[in-house]
């Protein structure tokens, strides 16, 4: 009985090792698969999840909140005393407002915006609608409402701090 065991233990022992080195690789196979795919998901995450966020900055900080979310009914992401974020009403893209020489910002964040150069383009399903509503709370329009031989369909108003705000709805070009 004793040579039988230890014949069986002769045999356990050989089959020990290499069932280890077996596992051992399976193991370290499937880490290396594991970081691989990880890696793959994080860079392709890193490209899928840039997000565009402009910031004013502006003296008129108060004046700018009450027109985004009085008129345009723009939402507030957060604020404080020197910083306000705002979000569209689909809740889809984010504007922010900074007061220039604010002690926590640093120099490139300092300089007030001078009213030029600059506007924005939002895209929405109804622009007739929203043309109609902005005239009746009062807003002045820069473009009145019209039709471009491109397919835009759009008007165009000016916020505050002298932004040119376009709103569009993009139609398929005049045919000639």
């Amino acid at each position: 009985m004793s040579d039988l065991f230890n014949s069986r233990s002769s045999r356990f022992d050989s089959f020990v090792p290499k069932t280890y080195e077996v596992m051992k690789k399976v193991i370290l196979a499937t880490i290396l698969l594991f970081s691989v795919n990880t890696k793959a998901q994080t860079l392709n995450s890193k490209t899928n999840t840039m997000k565009l966020n402009a910031g004013i900055i502006t003296e008129k900080l108060a004046e700018t909140k009450k027109f985004y979310t009085e008129k345009l009914d723009f939402g507030i992401t957060f604020e404080n005393e020197f910083y306000i974020l705002l979000h569209t009403p689909n809740k889809e893209t984010q504007l922010s407002f900074l007061l220039p020489n604010h002690p926590s910002q640093r120099s490139i964040f300092q300089k007030p915006f001078k009213g030029q150069g600059m506007y924005l383009t939002i895209e929405v399903d109804e622009v007739d609608k929203l043309y109609n509503e902005l005239k009746q709370k009062g807003v002045a329009m820069e473009i009145e409402i019209r039709d471009e031989p491109w397919g835009d369909r759009h008007f165009a108003i000016v916020d505050p701090n002298g932004i040119g705000i376009d709103f569009v709805t993009y139609t398929a070009p005049e045919e000639d």
